[in-house]
């Protein structure tokens, strides 16, 4: 919250607050609106990492500003986040001893093939990945199962530099699904990038996906 040293310079702050955002206010009576780095962002109507968000401005009943700022902890350049992945405690070791590594490394090569030159300034995992096994029983130890196939969908959001000098916030879905597992070395895996798709949409393709012939 904005302390007394701090009135003046919150108070200019406002004033000088873009129009869309006192429009805003008004839709918000009663409540607080966010003031955006749009240096950070790319579309406005599209994902917004939190840490472009500036802070938030409360708003009166009247759906006026009320010169009360609360400063957003976290503002600055978006980093990466692999959370949702990370901490899961699905079984991952199927995607190597750093899975947040395996799949940022694989969106990044996607990338550079569709865009030569395009890298990932940064990626987050917006939600919790969706996960599908499948398995044999093990003859020798019927209570257990031997796994065969896995997959996972997990939604993302990247900020993307392509050449010369371009820099868009992409989401959608990637997925991965690895068969012969049991097979050792001759496990073979097959992924698919799944731009503007929602998880839901990209898990029901997911129990096909996991089926496939992989190449």
């Amino acid at each position: 919250m904005a302390t007394a040293s701090g009135a003046d310079d919150d108070h200019q702050r406002r004033e000088e607050l873009p129009s869309a955002l006192v429009a805003e206010a008004a839709r918000n009576p009663g409540g607080s609106v966010a003031e955006v780095d749009r240096t950070l962002i790319g579309d406005p109507d599209g994902y917004i990492p939190a840490e472009a968000i500036r802070g938030t401005w409360k708003v009166d009943d009247a759906g006026q500003l009320t010169g009360e700022f609360e400063p957003n902890p976290t503002y600055g350049p978006p980093r990466d986040d692999f959370t949702k992945l990370v901490e899961s405690d699905h079984f991952l070791h199927w995607l190597g001893d750093d899975p947040a590594k395996t799949v940022r490394e694989s969106v990044a090569d996607i990338l550079d093939q569709q865009v030569p030159g395009a890298t990932v300034r940064w990626m987050k995992i917006t939600d919790d990945p969706r996960f599908l096994t499948a398995g044999r029983r093990d003859p020798d130890a019927p209570d257990k199962l031997i796994v065969t196939r896995a997959a996972l969908a997990a939604s993302f959001a990247i900020g993307v530099d392509s050449p010369p000098d371009d820099y868009d916030i992409l989401w959608g879905v990637h997925s991965i699904a690895v068969v012969g597992l049991d097979r050792g070395n001759q496990a073979r895996s097959r992924v698919w990038f799944d731009l503007w798709t929602e998880l839901d949409a990209a898990e029901q393709q997911l129990r096909t996906r996991i089926t496939e012939p992989t190449p």
